[in-house]
């Protein structure tokens, strides 16, 4: 028997990253964060989590995570909880026990059962691609 390989990203295979800053389980932040390097939050963040522009990075939600804001980077991965709009131009990853409520434009995105969304899935097009990842058009600040 004869096996394809492919080196297309299976959609439900989970990502691997590495992160340079990790919010821990105890900390709240209240303020607008722009990330340079990928970042795992297991704490509390009210307000919008951005990735600095041109910034090749990953934002992780925990299990334990919240963010009362927007998300917008290139990959984005939920196992917490998000009470706003979620924007990757790469990839959104729900995991079980993600809780999105606003809406998710994404070019990419891999739902494992048991993850929740209140909104809407937008797939995002290469003119979409075009605009400044610092635009406030997709975030609804």
């Amino acid at each position: 028997m004869a096996v394809k390989s492919s080196n297309a990203i299976r959609l439900l295979d989970p990502s691997r990253e590495t992160f340079g800053s990790i919010l821990g389980p105890d900390l709240e932040i209240y303020g607008r964060i722009i990330a340079t390097k990928s970042m795992r939050i297991d704490g509390t963040i009210v307000g919008d989590v951005e990735s600095k522009y041109g910034a090749d990075i990953c934002i992780a939600l925990g299990r334990t995570g919240l963010v009362q804001g927007n998300i917008s980077a290139p990959r984005v991965l939920v196992a917490g909880r998000v009470e706003g709009n979620v924007r990757a131009t790469q990839r959104v990853e729900l995991h079980n026990g993600a809780d999105v409520h606003g809406d998710i434009l994404y070019a990419q995105i891999g739902i494992e059962q048991g993850a929740r969304l209140s909104g809407l899935l937008s797939k995002i097009s290469e003119a979409d691609l075009l605009v400044d990842e610092s635009s406030d058009k997709y975030l609804n600040k």
